[in-house]
């Protein structure tokens, strides 16, 4: 170890300010869910997804329109943010449309072209 670096305990202390973090701490298992979560948003097709309902509810067939995609691509994507509860469905006849899942998915959204804009 290299003697001219400091080690933390010889410069400061906050066992105060880090028993508390520790104690507020989400459990592993909770942290581990927000990070899958995150890794939804990190693909490309997946946010054109959400971003094309960011407005309004569309079918897979518009979707995969607007996109220039397959249905089957689209749907496959869709399974994945239904499964993490981004997206929600209802079905009218025969043709299933798809929304954003609750104001908590139109905020990540909003706030992420929001901040990427600035």
């Amino acid at each position: 170890m290299n003697n001219d670096i400091p080690s933390c305990e010889s410069v400061h202390s906050h066992s105060d300010f880090v028993a508390h973090i520790r104690h507020d701490m989400p459990d592993e298992t909770v942290l581990y869910d927000l990070a899958e979560l995150y890794k939804l948003f990190a693909d490309s097709t997946r946010i054109k997804i959400l971003y094309c309902l960011f407005e309004d509810e569309m079918c897979v067939c518009d979707i995969a329109d607007v996109l220039g995609m397959t249905s089957s691509a689209i749907s496959h994507q869709l399974r994945l943010l239904k499964h993490s509860k981004l997206v929600t469905f209802r079905r009218d006849g025969k043709t299933v449309y798809y929304s954003l899942a609750d104001e908590h998915v139109r905020t990540i959204i909003g706030m992420g072209m929001e901040h990427i804009l600035e």
